[in-house]
C-alpha cells in the first residue's frame, strides 16, 4: 500500500484506540454528561464522529467507483491534497487553534449508549479502512467530491480520507478534554 494511505490508515487505528481508552476511562453515567452547557460530551463527540463517517459514506463510495473508471497509471511517488483540501486538513490538524459551528446536521442529539456508540465507531472505522485500502492504486487526487458540512466545498478523494482521519483526532482531542472537565466540574 502506498506510505501515504498506510498512514491514513495508522490515524484510523490509533483513533480506535483512544476511542476503547476513553470507553474503559469513564463510567457509563459520565458518557453523556457534558462539562458545560455549550460543551459536548466525550459521548456526543463519538456520536458526532459515527455521524460523519455515515455522511461521507455514499460520497467516498461514488468517488471510488468514480476512481475506478479512470486510466491508472503509475502510482504518484505523493498524492495531493489539492489547495481547498490541504488548507482544511492543515487547519483541522490543529486542535484548539478555531473553532467552528458544525452543520445541524451533524450535531449528536444523544449520545446513546457508551457500549452501543463504541460498537458502532468500531464498525464505522472498519468501514473508513476499507475505502482506504480501496483507493490504493487509483487516481484518487483526480477524484473530487462535495464536502457534506458545506456543499460549496470540494476538495479530492485523498483529501477526504486525510480530513477524515484528522477531523477524528480533533474530535477525540475534544472527547479527551470533556472527559477531564467534567471530572474536574464533579469535585468542584
Amino acid at each position: 500500500m502506498h506510505p501515504q494511505l498506510e498512514a491514513i490508515v495508522a490515524e484510523f487505528r490509533e483513533g480506535s484506540d483512544r476511542v476503547h481508552r476513553l470507553a474503559d476511562a469513564i463510567a457509563a453515567d459520565e458518557w453523556g454528561r457534558r462539562p458545560g452547557p455549550e460543551a459536548w460530551s466525550v459521548g456526543e463527540c463519538i456520536a458526532h464522529l459515527n455521524l460523519t463517517t455515515v455522511a461521507f459514506r455514499p460520497l467516498v463510495e461514488k468517488a471510488l467507483d468514480e476512481a475506478r473508471r479512470l486510466p491508472k497509471g503509475p502510482a504518484p511517488r505523493r498524492y495531493s491534497r489539492g489547495l481547498i483540501g490541504g488548507l482544511l486538513w492543515r487547519a483541522l490538524s490543529r486542535p484548539g487553534r478555531f473553532k467552528t459551528k458544525t452543520a445541524a446536521a451533524f450535531v449528536p442529539g444523544d449520545a446513546g449508549s457508551r457500549e452501543e456508540a463504541v460498537q458502532e465507531f468500531d464498525r464505522l472505522q472498519d468501514e473508513q479502512v476499507r475505502w482506504v485500502r480501496a483507493a490504493d492504486g487509483l487516481p484518487i487526487s483526480a477524484v473530487r467530491l462535495v464536502s457534506p458540512f458545506d456543499r460549496r466545498v470540494r476538495y479530492n478523494l485523498f483529501a477526504a480520507l486525510s480530513i477524515l482521519a484528522t477531523h477524528q483526532h480533533r474530535h477525540l482531542s475534544q472527547a479527551e478534554e470533556a472527559l477531564c472537565n467534567t471530572r474536574s466540574a464533579r469535585l468542584r
